[in-house]
């Protein structure tokens, strides 16, 4: 596999589940869509620029780029494309995709596994983990991959990572509600995530890594004790540690990547590919080490930016930040304890992320400059006790945006 250097090539995934269309209960239909020229079921299905693939649950299907891209520009539009054309073929089972973190009425039990090809995987994270819950079968996330050539590439985007990984769930949060309840969380699928391997504690960490910045510390820090951990649970080794690993970031060495989880999906294609780019150039600058020296930001402990991150996720842009080198991270000046929406809307002023993005990509994130994240904006639609009705109406209106790249607004 060829390698590439930071920042030559990009990787994003996008999870929808696939629900009923009368009610928005969850359909386990995604072997009615991944299916060969036979009708058989496949993992995955090549699109040209975007691959469908399978995912743990049948009713969850993921989209991604097909390869590492050179640019993010056009792919608003392809994913959208693609979610209208799952969308006609479900039709025909009475279904489509609903975007968004989380189902918002979704009981755990309702869940099905997908039980066709690399299924022993799955049926090993189930025997251990239960994977009933919702923070295995109802979340649905946007991941980035970005590459790396070597250990000292690794070593400075990992650093930079580390730094903003804790304020992402302030800029992506969009699961609010868990079985019709308003939770005051706005990012119920990272509250759950965060929790959802403590019967092996080692697979998730604190979600922040450890500041590790080699490939053998790396193995040394994380791999190996997750195969530690491992081996009582799984005695015929199906659960290799890369696979296993669950921190918000996670190195794939074998390919040459970083892969960052913490994104939760968003209404549509638009706004999740501004918050990616958004995500890239405050990354870009961090590499580059404009405002803070590779130095500073590689002695970051987890003891400090854990905290950081369960704020973002219980309180979401609304956490107060007062944390100095993050307040450097995103060249916060000001006099004052900025909140988590003031340092990315900083960041924004200042980087331009999406300049020279779609039409749609540029409104997403200028609604998140004036209305915030989209789980405040369900939030405030829906208000604080929110019916069953009201809750399938708002988030059928979320599904029709989808394939439009209509960006929600209240």
């Amino acid at each position: 596999m060829p390698r590439f250097s930071l920042f030559e090539r990009f990787g994003v995934e996008l999870e929808y589940m696939i629900v009923w269309r009368d009610d928005l209960r969850i359909a386990p239909w995604s072997d009615r869509v991944l299916i060969d020229a036979k009708g058989r079921p496949i993992s995955d299905i090549e699109r040209g620029p975007v691959t469908w693939s399978n995912e743990l649950t049948a009713h969850v299907i993921e989209l991604k780029t097909t390869d590492p891209v050179t640019s993010l520009d056009g792919y608003a539009a392809a994913f959208a494309g693609e979610v209208a054309e799952i969308n006609r073929r479900l039709a025909a089972h009475g279904s489509m995709l609903l975007p968004t973190a989380m189902h918002p009425l979704m009981r755990p039990e309702e869940s099905m596994l997908w039980s066709h090809d690399n299924n022993d995987i799955y049926a090993a994270f189930d025997r251990i983990f239960d994977c009933r819950g919702h923070g295995w079968s109802n979340l649905q996330s946007v991941h980035l991959n970005l590459p790396f050539a070597d250990d000292a590439e690794f070593a400075r985007l990992h650093a930079a990572i580390r730094l903003v990984l804790p304020l992402l769930p302030a800029l992506a949060a969009s699961s609010p509600i868990v079985e019709g309840e308003v939770t005051g969380y706005p990012d119920n699928r990272l509250a759950y995530y965060r929790n959802n391997s403590a019967k092996v504690p080692e697979l998730c960490g604190r979600v922040i890594p450890e500041p590790v910045y080699s490939e053998a510390d790396y193995h040394r820090a994380i791999f190996e004790p997750i195969g530690r951990a491992l081996a009582p649970h799984d005695p015929t080794g199906v659960l290799e540690p890369a696979f296993s690993n669950s921190r918000g970031a996670i190195a794939r060495f074998e390919r040459g990547s970083i892969e960052i989880r913490l994104l939760d999906l968003q209404e549509c294609p638009a706004a999740d590919l501004a918050i990616v780019r958004t995500v890239v150039a405050l990354l870009r600058e961090l590499v580059a080490e404009t405002l803070v020296p590779l130095a500073d930001q590689q002695a970051a402990t987890v003891d400090e930016l854990s905290p950081v991150f369960h704020a973002s996720v219980e309180q979401g842009d609304a956490a107060e930040i007062t944390s100095p080198i993050l307040h450097r991270t995103f060249g916060w000046s000001e006099l004052g304890t900025p909140t988590a929406h003031e340092l990315w809307c900083a960041a924004m002023a200042r980087l331009q992320p999406v300049a020279e993005a779609s039409p749609a990509e540029q409104t997403a994130q200028q609604v998140y400059v004036e209305q915030g994240t989209l789980a405040r904006r369900i939030t405030a639609a829906l208000g604080s006790a929110p019916t069953t009705e009201s809750i399938t109406a708002l988030y059928r209106q979320l599904a029709a945006g989808a394939p439009t790249n209509t960006v929600f607004r209240v």
